[in-house]
């Protein structure tokens, strides 16, 4: 679909126009574009070949006229023209966390800086500190989000690289020759960030499948193309990609998807228990001497070592070896267990669906139960429910409920933990819910000694029943909160406390290492989506892959679980 790019172009001309001054209508008139095409559940071309698009609240003639023109040529010309009144390297500043368009006005007009470099070398003379509006603080804020948009810089989303994969494989899929075909890499492990794309194809003309690959309109830019590996740049909606395609012969299919997916680490392990045992791995094959004695699965290859098969997930030599020398490796969890969806906002706060829609959507996802988590009233933006509004939301449930049928619907919320440890609502309201989230949505800045005290305080609340993405973190926009995640996971035991993996590809919070850490301490999961839009139902993949690198089995994740028995354990807090 088409729609985040054409969303993500007008947002920019937002930017660019408030950089240069120009009329706030008309700023505001393509923000709102911008976040209407970004809304939509439905590929914005259908919408517009239907005639539905021009019926659209918030999408003028103007703005229809410029969909129509990116539809057609792929560009925006007035979008074109804008960029033409900026240096090249300015819209770069808009990527730092702490700057936004009235910042990068201010350094560009009064500073003349026009690059992330310029804005650093202000930094370090103090020029940025002096200007009005700044100041020490908020110079040392914008420093320390140059440093982390560094960090970050080069590595996309899972979302990101899976669309990508979906893309090449596609077309990779419809050439002759091609016998198998597989993503591989950090994809294939559900990084929570990918560096480029790996795909591997079994066939016998290397030469055809490379030049088909590197010629497909699909391709930006060739880095490399040879006779059996082509390594390109490619468009996709969201970012530019680098994809890797390597092509390999059938007989060595299995001992090349091991290779390019395991982790160096991984890797470097297999190789040690293969010349223990005086044989040669490589992406080839398994070799004694020169005969080839195991290549065509990954299976033969990990029997032949004296190792269970090791899930792509857990190739990261966190223990895994071990455990598969030993028959210990855990039975992960995955999609199919998934009984439920917990974390769901609706139109009451900040959603765009309302409850009778995600009904519908649990149905033909084969749920049990989900959950209704519209935010406390701390979360003004959000449009947070009052103690009334909640109140009526919980009745309105509960009649639904008494008429559905093959789905339970739970009255919950996200409610905010307070600076204090305090929870938004008190405890008289929160006792009528089901299931009951908290999170930190304000002060998430402070110092470690402060923020895990507010976590350990709520987790004392006996109606709170699991601390949503604990860690706050923004993937490549938002660095995690600065709390002790040993000291919060050993009083969510204690507390009998669950711990969310939101499936939020920007999120992925508890990330794998924290969800290992939950599992050993006998701290149970809830896998969520935290959906605001429809479609975000589907992110719930992303949440059981993380769950699952982090070891955890069906037994560890509550949402797995039948609703009887999920209820026992929630009456166990209480």
């Amino acid at each position: 679909m088409k729609n985040a790019a054409i969303s993500e172009l007008f947002s920019e001309m937002a930017d660019i126009m408030e950089i240069l001054g120009e009329d706030g209508f008309r700023i505001n008139s393509y923000r709102k574009v911008a976040r209407v095409i970004a809304d939509m559940p439905t590929d914005i071309e259908e919408m517009l070949a239907t005639g539905k698009l021009a019926e659209t609240p918030g999408i003028g003639k103007s703005s229809l006229a410029k969909i129509e023109e990116f539809i057609k040529t792929g560009q925006i010309t007035a979008h074109q023209e804008l960029l033409t009144k900026i240096p090249q390297k300015l819209l770069q500043l808009l990527k730092i966390p702490g700057m936004g368009p009235k910042g990068v006005k201010a350094v560009y007009e009064n500073l003349k800086v026009k690059s992330i470099a310029d804005l650093k070398a202000a930094i370090e003379t103090g020029k940025l500190a002096e200007l009005a509006g700044f100041g020490d603080k908020k110079a040392a804020i914008i420093a320390k989000g140059i440093e982390f948009l560094a960090k970050s810089t080069g590595r996309i989303r899972l979302d990101q690289a899976f669309n990508a994969a979906t893309i090449v494989m596609g077309f990779l899929n419809g050439l002759p020759g091609v016998k198998k075909i597989e993503y591989a890499g950090s994809l294939r492990r559900c990084a929570e960030t990918i560096g480029d794309v790996d795909i591997l194809v079994a066939a016998k003309d290397g030469k055809k499948i490379i030049d088909a690959f590197v010629k497909s309109e699909f391709v930006q830019e060739v880095l490399a193309a040879g006779d059996t590996k082509g390594a390109v740049i490619i468009k996709t909606d969201s970012c530019p990609v680098h994809v890797d395609v390597r092509v390999v012969p059938e007989k060595s299919f299995g001992a090349a998807f091991n290779y390019f997916t395991g982790s160096k680490q991984h890797n470097v392990r297999l190789r040690e228990i293969a010349v223990k045992a005086k044989l040669k791995l490589n992406e080839y094959g398994l070799f004694r001497d020169k005969k080839m004695i195991a290549g065509a699965t990954e299976n033969e290859i990990y029997k032949k070592l004296g190792l269970d098969y090791v899930e792509p997930m857990l190739r990261e030599d966190r223990g895994e070896i071990e455990a598969a020398q030993k028959h210990k490796l855990p039975d992960l969890v995955c999609l199919e267990d998934i009984k439920g969806d917990l974390h769901i906002h609706t139109t009451a706060s900040d959603g765009s669906c309302e409850i009778e829609e995600l009904i519908n959507a649990a149905k033909q996802k084969g749920y049990q139960y989900i959950c209704i988590t519209d935010h406390s009233p701390f979360v003004a933006i959000a449009n947070g429910l009052s103690p009334a509004r909640l109140a009526k939301q919980i009745e309105r449930i509960r009649k639904l409920n008494d008429r559905l049928k093959g789905v339970t619907v739970w009255a919950g919320t996200e409610v905010d933990i307070l600076a204090d440890g305090s929870l938004d609502y008190d405890d008289k309201l929160l006792a009528q819910l089901d299931f009951v989230i908290g999170s930190i949505h304000s002060r998430m800045s402070g110092d470690r000694e402060t923020l895990t005290k507010r976590v350990l305080k709520a987790m004392d609340n006996p109606y709170l029943n699991c601390i949503g993405h604990p860690t706050g973190r923004l993937i490549g926009e938002r660095e995690p909160m600065d709390i002790d995640m040993q000291a919060v996971i050993r009083h969510a035991a204690e507390t009998r406390t669950a711990m969310e993996v939101s499936s939020n590809p920007y999120r992925l919070d508890l990330k794998d290492v924290h969800c290992k850490m939950a599992v050993e301490a006998g701290v149970k999961l809830v896998i969520n989506t935290d959906s605001h839009k429809l479609h975000q139902l589907d992110y719930m993949p992303f949440g059981v892959a993380t769950a699952a690198r982090g070891w955890a089995t069906k037994a560890d994740v509550l949402n797995t679980w039948p609703l009887a028995k999920f209820k026992t354990w929630l009456a166990g807090k209480k």
